[in-house]
């Protein structure tokens, strides 16, 4: 059972679509270049002004010493002038070099006239018939002028933004507040039905339940009429809640392929902008498409990403974009505008934290609770998975499902592609049972790493490992022992995989201080053997500390604290914040005195079953890894609950 979706038909869209009619296509219009383009046409603007700026402006005067003027007027270079007081322009009659400068030369000039100068400067411009002007020879440009000049490059910027902001604007659908259309799509364009069969319920398996709950839905899209004679109101919303790869988007399509309706799917992160607004206007446009095409399925993948309780996430009061786009749904699943024909689904691994409204009737009328499948279910799941793919004769799939325990659909879809992965690397046409048994392996256990392990370091890990599973074989109730190995895995040295024979709902007190005792029999086997305690039982602790916390905490298993759930599950408060710390020092004594009672039975059961332990280390370290059959051969145990079967 796998958890794929439907492909975008458009990247705009923050939804993807099948079974919708298609519609005449639109043609695209080309988008400017974001701010590369911006960026292009600021410098062909600034290099525009500036050449229309020089055009205007031309050559400015030179400034020479009134010595250079005295030079130029007397060797008769200069046409005419101009004087305004002590200031002096002018224009020669031949370009001259720049006095003082390397290159360059001027025509108009401008100097000043010393107060102190008692020369016949009039006297010598009449004799060499210098015009004296009544007008400037350079002419200056107004105020006015200069502060156009001056503000040109800006106003064509302006100009130029405005310009493209209206041009983004129009191909985005609006913008905000005309600046761009920032955070806005294009929008939304025709859909086109996915080619291929659609999925219906002969591709989901291992959940019937869900699949009858669900099945009233499709019933109620395919005769809408029926129901209406009779009053029957159809559900606005169906909530799936349940664990990461149950299937809960494959029954979303499932149902929407059986009801033969148009499937709109959609991420409910993909509605967030950091924009106030956006996220709701997506959310309008989707269901505004939903109604064109309406029956209609709409699924929502991970909806509490915005449908978290309100005032509970920190946002910024009640205007923030998250709330936004969840008032948007509440309104368009139960509000004047009416959702009529569109059924949304959703789907959630948190049901705990959404907010009320949304799971209220009339909106999500019905809560499913989709679970991983029992060991009927996966195998179902795995034979849907392995359809396409070629197995040899005699493959015994029963025995694959009751190895898998607590797998969910998308984990045994890997399981399944991890065999076809095998099968390839050696060359196979086939897949077969070891393909099935190593790809299973290599799951649960993790891949085997190349290392090299001082023969000591080996001895102990064997002894660690046969610990586990001797304790594993000898205490009653306890899980079988499927595999044992010493080949190193993961992070850990050797692994030990013991699964019941049937999957298990609910656990007694007697069951729980078994797996406590198996647990630690790595770190006991190390103990009595070695008299050495190492690092290697790290992990052991750590589940032996969560299964004797729940026993006393949780589950009412310590008659020093009695029937109290004093220690909270994940999703609530702290730990030290639960109970009293009185009630706290209670179960951490408790706790070690379980934990001290069980590493005492594993020590004494492996100590009076020191030869068994012996043999059953002795041959894993000649063989590294022992399947279910050979362990019990080598430790001298019979298999009689596998015989019971």
């Amino acid at each position: 059972m796998g958890n794929s979706v439907p492909p975008r038909q458009n990247p705009d869209d923050p939804w993807r679509t099948e079974g919708a009619p298609p519609s005449p296509p639109t043609r695209r219009r080309r988008r400017m270049g974001g701010w590369g383009g911006m960026i292009l046409a600021a410098l062909v603007v600034f290099l525009i002004t500036d050449l229309v700026l020089s055009l205007f402006t031309g050559s400015r005067p030179t400034t020479i010493s009134y010595t250079e003027f005295n030079r130029q007027l007397a060797a008769d270079n200069i046409s005419k002038i101009y004087s305004k007081g002590d200031s002096i322009e002018g224009q020669l009659k031949k370009k001259q070099d720049v006095p003082g400068a390397d290159e360059g030369t001027y025509m108009q000039f401008k100097t000043q006239r010393p107060v102190f100068a008692d020369d016949d400067l009039w006297a010598t411009l009449t004799k060499n018939k210098v015009t004296v002007t009544a007008e400037p020879v350079v002419q200056q440009r107004g105020l006015l002028y200069n502060l156009l000049l001056s503000l040109a490059p800006v106003l064509l910027l302006v100009l130029l933004w405005i310009y493209v902001s209206r041009r983004m604007s129009k191909l985005a659908g609006g913008g905000l507040g005309g600046l761009g259309g920032l955070g806005r799509r294009a929008p939304p364009r025709p859909v086109v039905p996915e080619e291929g069969r659609r999925t219906t319920f002969e591709d989901v398996a291992g959940i019937d339940e869900v699949e009858a709950e669900l099945g009233e839905v499709v019933d109620f899209l395919k005769r809408p009429q029926a129901y209406r004679a009779l009053g029957a109101r159809m559900p606005r919303g169906v909530l799936l809640a349940g664990p990461p790869g149950t299937g809960k988007t494959l029954l979303a399509r499932a149902v929407a392929g059986e009801a033969d309706v148009p499937f709109f799917s959609a991420s409910a992160s993909e509605f967030i902008e950091m924009i106030v607004g956006v996220g709701a206007g997506r959310v309008r446009e989707l269901f505004a498409e939903a109604r064109k095409v309406a029956p209609a399925i709409i699924f929502i993948d991970e909806i509490d990403t915005i449908g978290r309780a309100r005032g509970a996430a920190g946002g910024l009061g009640g205007h923030d974009e998250r709330e936004q786009t969840l008032n948007q749904i509440l309104t368009e699943m139960d509000g004047f505008s009416g959702s009529e024909g569109v059924v949304v689904i959703a789907a959630t691994n948190r049901p705990d934290v959404l907010d009320p409204a949304l799971t209220r009737p009339g909106r999500f009328d019905r809560v499913v609770h989709v679970s991983p499948p029992d060991r009927t279910g996966r195998e179902e799941i795995l034979r849907i998975h392995l359809r396409q793919v070629p197995l040899e004769g005699g493959i015994d799939l029963t025995a694959v499902a009751r190895a898998t325990p607590g797998m969910t659909g998308a984990e045994l879809a890997n399981l399944a592609n991890e065999a076809a992965l095998l099968a390839v690397k050696r060359d196979k046409s086939a897949v077969g049972q070891r393909e099935l048994s190593d790809a299973l392996e290599k799951v649960q256990l993790g891949a085997a790493r190349p290392l090299v392990i001082p023969a000591e370091e080996r001895r102990r890990t064997a002894y660690h490992e046969s610990g586990h599973a001797l304790l594993g074989m000898l205490h009653p109730g306890a899980d079988p022992v499927r595999k044992i190995t010493i080949v190193p895995r993961g992070r850990a040295l050797g692994v030990t995989l013991s699964t019941p024979d049937s999957d298990r709902y609910a656990y007694t007190e007697e069951y729980l201080r078994g797996r406590i005792i198996g647990a630690l029999g790595g770190m006991a086997a190390e103990h009595v053997v070695f008299g050495v305690i190492t690092t290697g039982a790290e992990n052991d602790l750590e589940q032996v500390t969560n299964v004797v916390r729940g026993m006393v905490g949780r589950w009412g298993m310590s008659e020093k604290v009695g029937p109290l759930s004093a220690i909270p599950s994940d999703s609530q408060q702290p730990y030290g914040l639960s109970a009293a710390p009185a009630t706290l020092d209670v179960i951490d004594a408790e706790m070690r005195r379980i934990v001290d009672e069980c590493y005492g039975t594993a020590c004494r059961l492996l100590s009076r079953h020191r030869e068994q332990l012996d043999a059953l280390a002795e041959r894993l370290l000649e063989a590294e890894t022992l399947e279910e059959d050979e362990a019990y051969e080598a430790a001298g145990i019979p298999r009689l609950a596998k015989a019971a079967e």
